[in-house]
């Protein structure tokens, strides 16, 4: 599939008609106003401005620029995080509940810790792969984190993500063996984007270690997740839809004020990997 580069930009960049948290709300606070509303179209004169410095760069200058441009951020605590995650995962059905990542369920925002039934903070980009635990920085950044069943991310753990395996009891679509987890169809692309963000955004040079994607599993505690070939394939496969393009949006307007440029720009994959 050929994703055209202002696609999705133009299908989801600005919520435009919301009451959102202002940008300088403490991050990790609640918004008070229902934050899946209709996401509003916007020019692309905001894309081109945000983007200005990677445009017309492939390879390597592209991923250089892309890092300058999204390591500008805001921090969110660990403990900001679960606040954070009942307004960036909000069910578009149920404002009360999120959407678990892995297992697709709708499930009450009230019950996240870590009882055997309640939701808990996945780091799709496992913690140990790099040994960066829950610091504030890639401990913490929301671009990667997303509430999952507590059983569901105890079973995915810190493996990498391939294809095949048994399925997982309470995430349908989803396999798993010794070494790599596949998750459902429908957020293939969405862990795709998020682990090559990961690997744009932090390159060693803020105190954390150096993040990279391969083409192996089973990395262990190595700064590095694969495999590269299976998620531009998934990148392909399943391209950004509107509850991930809002959810970018989102982060950007009310938590870090930095976006995921693979759900802006999917194409750019292919241009740096």
């Amino acid at each position: 599939m050929k994703i055209s580069p202002r696609a999705p930009w133009v299908a989801g960049l600005a919520v435009a008609t919301l009451a959102l948290i202002p940008a300088t709300a403490s991050a990790g606070s609640q918004a008070t106003a229902a934050p899946h509303a209709d996401v509003a179209a916007t020019t692309g004169a905001s894309a081109d401005a945000y983007y200005a410095a990677a445009e017309g760069k492939t390879g390597a200058a592209l991923k250089t620029a892309l890092h300058n441009i999204i390591k500008t951020q805001s921090k969110v605590t660990y403990d900001g995080v679960w606040n954070a995650l009942k307004v960036t995962d909000q069910d578009p059905a149920n404002p009360n509940n999120v959407i678990l990542v892995y297992s697709g369920r709708s499930q009450s925002k009230s019950t996240n810790g870590g009882g055997v039934n309640d939701w808990n903070r996945e780091h799709v980009w496992a913690k140990s792969h790099g040994d960066f635990g829950t610091a504030t920085g890639p401990g913490t950044d929301l671009h990667h984190l997303r509430p999952e069943d507590v059983t569901v991310n105890s079973t995915r753990g810190n493996k990498d993500f391939d294809m095949g395996g048994s399925p997982v009891a309470e995430a349908p679509g989803s396999f798993t063996d010794s070494d790599s987890f596949e998750p459902r169809d429908a957020v293939k692309g969405d862990v795709a984007r998020m682990l090559l963000y990961m690997a744009v955004r932090y390159d060693g040079g803020d105190g954390f270690a150096n993040l990279e994607v391969n083409d192996k599993v089973d990395n262990g505690s190595a700064p590095a997740i694969g495999r590269i070939s299976v998620l531009k394939q998934w990148n392909q496969q399943d391209p950004p839809d509107a509850f991930e393009q809002r959810r970018n949006q989102v982060i950007f307007d009310q938590f870090q004020h930095n976006r995921n440029p693979f759900i802006d720009h999917p194409e750019w994959v292919n241009s740096i990997w």
